[in-house]
């Protein structure tokens, strides 16, 4: 399997994780201890603790990024892209995830955690801009113009 093929399980693996370690231990624990249904939880995950509202938002963030990864991973092995820069890129794409993920979580909301979160984020799509283009030069008939 290539490098970006397992940064995008890694991307996935955390995303479950995060659900798991956060929502999930949230969530069941106030269900398990009698003080919440199973039914009284909002879908859109707006009520409950600070941390648990930054983990919810956090696992969204994820959600919502996992498809670009993965149709750029699909798009990388499609044209038979690889390399050092690639696997240099796809691992970057997996550490400012997590590390995004952690600041979201683990920090109360500040102009600096945001700053911070958004710098990871911006991290990301510099590579995901990187990978794409990587991909349509590999795709382009001749090389890139």
């Amino acid at each position: 399997m290539s490098m970006p093929a397992w940064m995008l399980l890694g991307f996935a693996g955390w995303t479950l994780l995060l659900l798991v370690v956060t929502v999930g231990t949230y969530r069941w624990s106030h269900i398990l201890a009698g003080r919440r249904r199973i039914s009284d939880f909002r879908a859109d995950g707006t009520d409950g603790q600070d941390w648990y509202l930054r983990a919810t938002r956090a696992h969204a963030n994820c959600i919502e990024n996992l498809p670009v990864f993965g149709a750029l991973v699909f798009a990388l092995e499609a044209v038979h892209a690889a390399g050092a820069a690639v696997d240099a890129l796809a691992t970057i794409v997996l550490a400012a995830r997590m590390a995004q993920t952690l600041v979201h979580v683990g920090w109360r909301v500040s102009d600096r955690t945001v700053s911070l979160r958004f710098s990871f984020y911006l991290v990301q799509a510099v590579c995901f801009f990187a990978l794409g283009a990587i991909a349509v030069g590999h795709a382009w008939p001749g090389g890139m113009p």
